[in-house]
């Protein structure tokens, strides 16, 4: 089919002068950060009804008149774009990608290899999808449909009152369907397959193809241009879901519930033109409304039905695409997760029509993101929306930057992969993946994530507007985006060529498996974990094959741009293989077979970016470096480094030992029925003991640094006793804890002579304490308080023959709780030292990842 349908849209949208309908509308023009899903969020939950009126007094769905600065950002393209549309609305819906573009690899056919970071974080995802309860899952479904709701619906944006119920199912039946594929996991499968029977029953007894845990009218409240929150954004989750589930879990029923829901839409949409306008839907697209565009392209390409082609072009928003169409970087001030999906939605349409400009906007999408709009994470978006380019320093804070913009920009990367073959796409996918997706599980607590990836100086996770959510009552949008991300981390490690090769190209290094069946071999891509002391990413493949050795074929190995070009090493059993630069691939071909071993070394680069803001007062801003891996510093606040006159990085950032854990220490003392421990804010306290969300962990550890260089290794207090120590506070590294007198209290500060303890037998005469007493001022001890309680100051108190005195001057001393990752660096200023670990390893703790590095 010519593209027929698309050309007549396009048309009669180009003739009709429908010039306002490409002004993206800011849905509130006197309060932009009203748009967020955050505040909107807040608009369904707040209870206060006056509030609530005057916040939506000023809501729009119509676009403004064609003068005044909003209308001035578009006008500039729209006569290019115009002219542009026209001369490609000839698309086919039956064409085929050229012969050497890439295929996706099935999640079935993917295995990660247990004991990766990798896998941990599938495997804490598929604890929490195991956990969710069916019932409380649909039960907005079946009371939308009029049927029995046993249990209780689940809370934050699942709630009754949120408008938006419902996205969350959506995303669970694609996370369940990816998490089968990726595991076989049957309980995972019995949980999606009750929720598939739930929303059958519920389809067929609204009757109509409506499906949602809302009612219609939401619909009618859009058309008509009142205030409603983004109903089609959760039906894109829905329909998204079920596709998933057809495809991934070959569910047919989920295929027939999404082409009756199409059938509803398409009626709904035909409708409204008719009786309105086209002008009136385009209207209706200024609210969010997720990926319509993407799903229904993936449904056409599986029915092939023109209607769905149809209905998946008139969900192609012109007011943005347009921009992208004539190559205009205007994007800011939009909502950035409204639009992205518009984008994959467009690469979509590329696949299956052909349709070259829809080719051309996603790569500059890419383009202008990657080069003016994004953080050294990879991610984008301030407080879900885009800023000016290149003028993101001024735009840090606890709410830079928004998960789900990460998850759709890896859909971006990964169609412009597929097609290209270049690296720098997969380079991002890397970057995106490792510090903007995997950091946003609080470890290996299932259903513990976060909405925003704070990256103001001083950040935590748990300390932005959302901080960490709950398991049971949080469900955000970033949740749903979450439970997928981490459903399918299988995804994008390996691609594939069908032509002439077979070939494989193996862009993630990342420990897994891949049963592939055109060259009838399973790799097994084994990754050493990366550490900061050995400056080598280690990876080998080997293979195993049922049917003898493999058919010819070739494999291709990313070489990072991050690669050092100097030092690599890669061996075909005992073979010496030339390494291409960084930016390439090494390509090696072969009939694979069980006695292959394909081995490559590649040495890792500390280096530093600097942020993506032109203005001269901001060059100094950087993100450092180690390989992928984007490292924060343990900071309260600061990020000032003054390194000096230094020709290398090396000079001034040096990697931390591993047998520096050996060393790291907790000091607590019992106070009742609680124990409060050491602890280093402002002053030197005893403090309750660290609780969840507090970041306090890192202030309650120490390294003890031997006086007299006898090797530390703390196992039991017996090691410590008689030695002589300093005590390092693990995330102030340079700093000491110094004595200033006798009663005085104690203080962190740079070494001046008063720092040496030490570590004595506890005077309280008990087998699990230490005492320390001060080396220069023999008799005095670190001493808290006769009356120990939360907030105490510590003291150097010289000994009393009393209980009460050899008490508190006694300590437990214990492993400390926290740890160095093993991907640890100390980065020295001249006016403070900063600890530096991947943004990904951090929880509760306070970091600083743009530094102003001066000399």
């Amino acid at each position: 089919m010519k593209g027929v349908v698309f050309s007549n849209v396009l048309i009669y949208f180009l003739l009709c002068n429908l010039a306002f309908a490409k002004e993206c509308v800011n849905l509130f023009p006197n309060n932009a950060e009203l748009a967020s899903s955050t505040m909107r969020a807040k608009l369904s939950s707040i209870n206060d009804e006056a509030w609530k009126k005057e916040m939506l007094s000023s809501y729009q769905l119509r676009s403004p008149a064609n003068e005044g600065p909003e209308a001035s950002k578009f006008q500039a393209a729209e006569e290019k774009f115009d002219n542009t549309m026209l001369r490609n609305t000839n698309a086919t819906g039956d064409f085929k990608l050229p012969g050497d573009f890439l295929k996706e690899v099935s999640l079935h056919d993917v295995r990660l290899l247990p004991d990766s970071m990798h896998w941990r974080a599938q495997q804490t995802n598929l604890e929490y999808l195991v956990m969710l309860d069916v019932d409380r899952l649909v039960w907005s479904f079946r009371k939308t449909a009029g049927l029995p709701t046993p249990g209780a619906p689940y809370g934050g944006w699942e709630d009754q009152k949120m408008e938006l119920r419902g996205h969350f199912l959506g995303h669970y039946l694609s996370a369940t369907a990816m998490a089968w594929a990726s595991t076989r996991n049957e309980t995972v499968k019995q949980k999606m397959d009750a929720v598939m029977s739930v929303l059958s029953e519920c389809q067929k007894k609204i009757g109509t193809g409506y499906l949602s845990a809302f009612p219609s009218e939401f619909f009618d409240r859009l058309e008509n241009l009142v205030y409603v929150w983004a109903p089609y954004y959760t039906i894109h989750k829905i329909m998204a879901g079920l596709l998933d589930q057809y495809t991934l879990a070959n569910n047919g029923q989920a295929l027939n519930i999404t082409i009756w829901m199409a059938d509803y839409f398409n009626t709904r949409v035909q409708n409204l033109i008719a009786r309105s306008s086209l002008e009136r839907h385009y209207q209706t697209l200024n609210d969010e409304s997720g990926g319509m565009n993407d799903v229904l392209y993936k449904l056409y390409g599986i029915t092939k039905d023109p209607k769905h082609l149809k209905l998946a072009e008139l969900f192609d928003k012109p007011c943005f695409l347009g921009l992208l169409a004539v190559k205009a970087d205007n994007i800011a001030g939009l909502h950035a997760n409204t639009h992205i999906p518009l984008v994959c939605g467009v690469q979509n349409r590329y696949e299956l029509t052909g349709d070259e400009q829809s080719m051309a906007m996603g790569t500059f999408f890419m383009d202008i993101i990657n080069s003016s709009h994004s953080y050294a994470t990879g991610g984008t978006s301030h407080q879900e929306f885009w800023t000016d380019p290149k003028r993101i320093a001024t735009a840090l804070s606890a709410e830079t930057e928004e998960s789900c913009t990460t998850y759709n920009m890896l859909k971006v990367s990964r169609y412009l992969f597929k097609w290209t073959k270049q690296v720098t796409y997969a380079d991002y996918y890397e970057r995106a993946l490792t510090n903007g997706v995997l950091g946003i599980q609080r470890g290996t607590e299932p259903g513990v994530m976060i909405y925003m990836l704070p990256l103001s100086p001083g950040s935590s996770k748990a300390k932005s507007y959302h901080g960490w959510g709950d398991a049971f009552d949080s469900f955000w949008c970033c949740y749903g985006t979450g439970i997928e991300s981490f459903a399918k981390l299988g995804d994008s490690i390996y691609f594939e060529q069908e032509g002439k090769g077979p070939d494989v190209y193996i862009i993630q290094y990342i420990s897994s498996s891949f049963d592939w069946k055109a060259g009838q071999i399973v790799i097994h891509q084994n990754v050493d974990p990366v550490v900061s002391w050995d400056q080598n990413l280690r990876m080998a493949l080997t293979f195993t094959s049922n049917k003898g050795p493999g058919v010819s074929s070739v494999l291709n190995l990313r070489i990072p741009f991050w690669a050092n070009p100097n030092g690599g090493k890669a061996t075909l059993n005992k073979d010496n293989l030339q390494i291409p630069s960084p930016g390439n691939f090494l390509s090696v071909s072969r009939a694979w077979s069980p006695d292959d071993k394909l081995f490559i070394q590649l040495p890792i680069n500390l280096r530093t970016e600097a942020i993506k803001d032109d203005r001269p007062q901001y060059a100094s801003l950087q993100a450092i470096f180690y390989g992928p891996y984007l490292l924060a510093g343990y900071s309260q606040h600061d990020h000032e480094i003054k390194t000096g006159p230094v020709k290398s990085l090396l000079e001034w950032i040096t990697p931390i030992p591993a047998s520096y854990n050996a060393g790291l220490v907790t000091f607590s003392q019992k106070s009742g029925n609680s124990s409060l421990v050491l602890m280093k804010n402002q002053s030197v306290t005893m403090e309750p003991w660290p609780a969840a969300g507090t970041g306090d962990d890192a202030n309650a550890t120490f390294r003890l640094i031997a006086n007299d260089q006898w090797p530390i290794n703390f196992t039991t207090v017996k090691d410590v006793i008689g030695k002589q120590v300093m005590l390092e506070p693990f995330d102030f590294p340079g700093k000491l804890l110094m004595q200033q007198g006798n009663n005085d209290s104690l203080v962190i500060a740079n070494n001046s002579g008063n720092s040496v303890f030490q570590v004595n037998a506890g005077l309280d005469g008990k087998p699990d304490t230490v005492s320390l007493e001060s080396v220069s001022r023999k008799g005095c001890f670190v001493f808290s308080d006769v009356n120990l309680k939360a907030g105490t100051a510590l003291k150097l108190n010289c000994q009393q023959p009393d209980d009460g005195f050899k008490q508190a001057a006694s300590f437990v001393m214990q492993k400390g709780i926290s740890q160095y990752h093993p991907i640890s660096f100390l980065a020295k200023g001249s006016n403070r030292n900063y600890l530096l670990a991947p943004l990904l390893s951090f929880r509760d703790e306070s970091y600083s990842v743009y530094f102003n590095i001066t000399n």
